[in-house]
């Protein structure tokens, strides 16, 4: 069993931007008791257009930090890091280590028509995590993908309701709908944070699916196998750093006050 001060430790939560803050949103609300401390690497935003050795070196520079903090696991929250790097950080760190993924599989379980919308970056689309995916849950459905370049970086902005990021919305939202998808996946965590406009798009006979929740369960069952929930009885705190600059601390605020 760990010690009471590894049990109380923080989680901590990275991204390559402020995208995660929709994941920590469903980690504080499945574990209140937990401290987490939040990595946004803004600076080297976003990582859909970087290759894996690239996103694999910022991964471990990150998780360096959150473990010199106290971090007892960590938790990538990004699809595109996960898909990178979540194998090779598992073999250089010996901590829990929390992935994402898009809901092909609830998503596969939620269709009505069998055909399944997936908005991701391109890194996502492209990796093998991503085609092991469909392989092994998209069998009887048709997965209609959909790259959102841009749309990160609209984000990590703060502009979320700008001309600009409803045109790409309406762009990428266009084929899935053409399509004739009646269940998406947001397979990025920066787009839930425009939500409320892709639904307003898409219709709301559409349902729209993000990993959060299967996360913050998936990180509570890790820490209960591995004894290490929290034992307080007060609520967490947070902690939130960044590599950006000072913006990226006002988007941070203002993002985390859309979710708590």
């Amino acid at each position: 069993m760990c010690s009471a001060i590894a049990v109380n430790a923080p989680v901590g939560v990275m991204d390559s931007g402020v995208g995660g803050l929709s994941v920590l949103q469903h980690l504080t609300r499945q574990l209140p008791h937990e401290h987490f401390i939040y990595f946004a690497d803004s600076a080297h935003a976003p990582y859909g257009n970087k290759t894996a050795t690239e996103i694999q070196q910022r991964c471990f520079t990150i998780a360096d930090t959150l473990i010199a903090k106290g971090a007892k696991a960590l938790v990538v929250a990004c699809n595109t890091a996960t898909a990178a790097a979540i194998a090779a950080m598992r073999e250089r760190y010996s901590l829990p280590i929390i992935g994402m993924e898009p809901a092909v599989k609830p998503a596969a379980a939620a269709s009505k028509n069998g055909i399944i919308g997936v908005l991701a970056t391109t890194g996502t689309l492209k990796s093998a995590q991503f085609a092991a995916l469909l392989e092994h849950y998209g069998q009887g459905v048709q997965v209609v993908t959909q790259a959102c370049v841009g749309l990160v970086e609209c984000i990590e902005q703060g502009q979320l309701d700008t001309p600009h990021t409803l045109a790409l919305l309406e762009q990428y939202c266009q084929p899935l709908i053409a399509a004739g998808a009646d269940t998406i996946v947001l397979g990025c965590t920066h787009y839930p944070f425009v939500r409320k406009h892709i639904q307003t798009i898409v219709g709301p006979d559409v349902t729209l699916i993000d990993t959060g929740a299967a996360v913050a369960k998936r990180l509570q069952q890790v820490l209960e196998q591995e004894q290490m929930l929290n034992t307080a009885t007060e609520a967490g705190d947070y902690v939130f750093l960044t590599s950006g600059m000072e913006k990226t601390g006002r988007v941070m605020q203002e993002l985390w006050g859309l979710t708590a």
